[in-house]
């Protein structure tokens, strides 16, 4: 029997589909609106994640609405990654314009055979840009998921992605042989580059305070000489805008661990640059700082001795 997520992630998508855009669109900014005062951590996470962006200071009606934003542009991704089954390739791109892709088709075509990366942060909605790639400019594009529980609803996304066209290689123990391949194979990798799901990447400053940013764009453009671009895409109006940004520098400049971690700054300042332009669009709501965790109680008994 489904697992109940999956029930209602099927429901979703039933709905988002048979509903006219107008009112599925609706439905889901009443949706958010409606889950934003029983959101609870993930609320607090938004809020923490605008005032870096925004400042301290930043508060009161204003952070309410930035909020409320935020959860609507949420709601936004999964309406249109539920209604893109089906959707022509000329639907696709009438509904995105896309800046600086001319670098990687450059990279792609006048390169040594090797595929490019792309650095995205949790913004907008990447799945209309990603089923682009495939359908409009005929790439093979390979992205990097985390494996979600429970396993039928990853299932059940996994097979919504490959009916975009993508290679889907869920983040595990053979990640990084599967997207080592992808790139010797001319692929157009994805990896969301904001958080580090499995705590195993480099110390970094994101946003003024020091956490930890996945290792493996830098790690794998070291080793296969693949470049690496920061790439976000932002809903606009009723349509997207994806931006290409130049490549990072992977010149060698000394240990292999030093590059990684410089090459992994380089990267957290361009996904700074990124999230700025739109930050009510950063669908981060998990805790990606070590402030972001909770502090135990005074005389709770877990202060350190």
């Amino acid at each position: 029997m489904p697992s109940r997520p999956l029930r209602a992630f099927r429901l979703g998508s039933t709905l988002a589909r048979a509903l006219p855009r107008p009112v599925a669109d609706v439905a889901g900014r009443l949706g958010a609106v409606l889950t934003v005062p029983v959101a609870g951590a993930r609320r607090a996470q938004v809020e923490r994640n605008l005032r870096r962006v925004h400042g301290a200071e930043f508060g009161g009606t204003t952070m309410r609405r930035a909020v409320v934003a935020t959860f609507e542009s949420y709601a936004r991704y999964y309406v249109d990654s539920f209604r893109l089954p089906g959707t022509s390739p000329a639907d696709i791109e009438a509904g995105i314009t896309v800046e600086g892709w001319d670098k990687i088709d450059d990279a792609l075509d006048n390169g040594d055979g090797t595929g490019v990366i792309l650095a995205l942060p949790h913004l907008g909605g990447w799945e209309w840009a990603g089923f682009w790639v495939t359908a409009c400019r005929g790439r093979q594009l390979t992205v990097v998921v985390e494996a979600l529980e429970p396993r039928d609803l990853y299932d059940w996304f996994v097979e919504l992605r490959e009916a975009f066209g993508m290679h889907v290689v869920p983040l595990g123990p053979g990640v990084a042989a599967a997207v080592l391949g992808a790139l010797r194979a001319g692929h157009v990798v994805c990896l969301l580059s904001d958080r580090d799901l499995d705590g195993s990447g480099v110390e970094v400053e994101f946003f003024g305070e020091r956490t930890t940013l996945p290792a493996g764009p830098a790690t794998l453009a070291l080793r296969t000489g693949a470049p690496v671009f920061p790439s976000a895409v932002y809903f606009e109006g009723s349509g997207h805008r994806a931006v290409v940004r130049d490549p990072l520098d992977l010149t060698r400049t000394g240990r292999f661990r030093d590059d990684v971690v410089r090459i992994t700054q380089d990267l957290a300042h361009e996904l700074e640059v990124l999230i700025r332009a739109a930050p009510e669009q950063w669908h981060l709501l998990q805790p990606n700082w070590p402030s972001d965790a909770p502090q135990p109680k005074e005389g709770s008994g877990d202060e350190a001795i």
